[in-house]
């Protein structure tokens, strides 16, 4: 019986059924591992149901990886998104904040990259490089199958969530960065032609912007929506976009009254739940969605 509901699973969503996943590391992460025990899912019967829905988790990733959803045969237009899941650096929301919104992606005629990136690890950039260092393979392994995925390399962007918005943010920020000797060197890949940050984490510190994260010219055109009850501060999106009003980054932002941290896309009563139609105009409007290609 399980198997045969997998099989009427993947037949009735076509996009997971073409999923493939692969490793960012093949010869091995460039530092050793200090994750302990295997993959889990540590998500409680307390934690389990977000907005109405089951939701899943995974947590004590040594082996990063990056699986594909290539967007729906006909449809496609060129465009992709690479997708990190929120959680703290110390697991992944990868249903609602990956999986969900990899669905969402290929609806609008774009292929989606979701990444599981090492967690948890004790800090962040620029304490800690490897969540970059994963970030930055991510999108140097979407650049070298583009043709292969029918991807446009000039339309490869990033979205993330909490966490995992941050890690967007490091990686728009800091693509050319070679902190660590051990790992590849910068190709030109690794920065985002465009980033989508939903409630993101870590980004203010004392009524500032970290400097770590503080944006420049190079940044690429910013999508940030957040809720002014979320228990991440709201500043964190905010003053982010102050700053890269600074730094001449063309920048939207939507900002709501309710709608707390951890949402995702999922259908809400409340005004924030049309975030994801917004996004889509947004992303019209800087010419990443355009007509289909063969």
């Amino acid at each position: 019986m399980k198997i045969l509901a997998s099989l009427l699973l993947l037949a009735a969503v076509p996009s997971l059924a073409q999923q493939r996943t692969l490793p960012l590391w093949p010869n091995g992460t460039p530092e050793p591992s200090r994750v302990v025990g295997p993959e889990i899912d540590p998500t409680t019967d307390r934690d389990r149901m977000i907005l109405g829905k089951t939701s899943t988790r995974v947590t004590n990733i040594s082996k990063p990886s990056l699986t594909l959803f290539p967007a729906p045969a006909g449809k496609n237009n060129g465009a992709a998104a690479v997708v990190f899941p929120g959680g703290g650096y110390s697991l992944l929301a990868d249903l609602h904040e990956g999986v969900e919104v990899c669905q969402w992606l290929n609806s609008l005629g774009m292929t989606c990259l979701m990444v599981k990136y090492r967690v948890p690890e004790p800090g962040r950039f620029p304490e800690n490089v490897e969540d970059l260092e994963d970030a930055q393979q991510a999108m140097r392994i979407t650049h070298e199958h583009a043709a292969e995925w029918g991807i446009d390399q000039s339309k490869i962007g990033v979205v993330g969530f909490s966490a995992g918005a941050h890690l967007a943010v490091v990686l728009s920020t800091h693509p050319d960065d070679h902190s660590n000797p051990k790992a590849p060197g910068p190709t030109g890949a690794e920065r985002p032609a465009f980033q989508m940050i939903v409630y993101p984490a870590y980004t203010t510190e004392n009524g500032k912007v970290v400097e770590a994260v503080k944006p420049t010219a190079n940044v690429p055109p910013t999508f940030l929506v957040q809720a002014e009850d979320d228990g991440v501060k709201v500043e964190s999106s905010v003053l982010y976009f102050l700053a890269l009003k600074d730094a001449k980054v063309p920048a939207e932002m939507h900002i709501y009254a309710e709608g707390g941290h951890g949402y995702g896309l999922r259908a809400t009563a409340l005004p924030i739940g049309v975030w994801p139609s917004l996004a889509e105009k947004w992303l019209h409007s800087i010419r990443i969605l355009g007509p289909a290609v063969p």
